[in-house]
């Protein structure tokens, strides 16, 4: 399905002239690696967006604590609406009032493998998304490593766990230490007040 078709949702829920939001047209990169972000953002209840770029959209989950570097942590993961590439890099505040109304900052960035299956087969994102379930490691700014994610039943939930490996640490929890945005330096707070 072509990428402007995938986010009616996207754009239905918004007021372009309202929101200062990307509305969206590009339909990614073919010849680089796909990007994932991580977009802290304070609307209803503070809560962190996980979104990687599938077949020229930003497949997206809001993770209410946010990723978690402790194995035995499961994270629920709510899958939202399709967000355009424009939406890798917006930060701000979305007008209160508004759908999302509150402040985003890009919390994490980078670029993302899709990890083979347990059988060893390979598959694309897209495939192991209708799967219901897949595995990737991100090279980012604050979080390197490997993730997994996995829908949990009819309620469309899905669950987000960190895998063994050698970054797993029980005891680091970036999103307490380290809250600023990656590409302003400015925290959640810094936003919503104007900064």
């Amino acid at each position: 399905m072509p990428a402007d078709k995938r986010l009616k949702e996207y754009e239905r829920k918004r007021d372009f002239g309202k929101t200062k939001e990307p509305r969206g047209g590009t339909s990614g990169k073919d010849d680089e690696a796909p990007i994932f972000v991580i977009q802290k953002h304070d609307a209803r209840r503070l809560h962190y967006d996980v979104r990687f770029e599938v077949d020229g959209v930003l497949k997206s989950w809001a993770v209410p604590r946010g990723p978690s570097m402790n194995p035995s942590e499961k994270r629920l993961a709510v899958p939202t609406e399709d967000h355009p590439m424009e939406y890798a890099s917006f930060e701000g505040m979305i007008t209160p009032g508004e759908y999302g109304g509150g402040a985003v900052i890009v919390w994490d960035a980078g670029v993302y493998d899709v990890l083979p299956r347990s059988d060893g087969s390979e598959t694309t994102m897209a495939e192991a998304i209708e799967r219901g379930h897949f595995k990737v490691w991100l090279h980012g700014v604050k979080l390197n490593g490997g993730w997994a994610l996995t829908r949990t039943g009819d309620d469309g939930n899905w669950l987000m766990v960190k895998l063994k490996d050698k970054q797993a640490d029980a005891r680091r929890n970036p999103t307490s230490t380290q809250p600023k945005s990656i590409l302003t330096a400015r925290t959640i707070e810094d936003v919503a007040a104007g900064r």
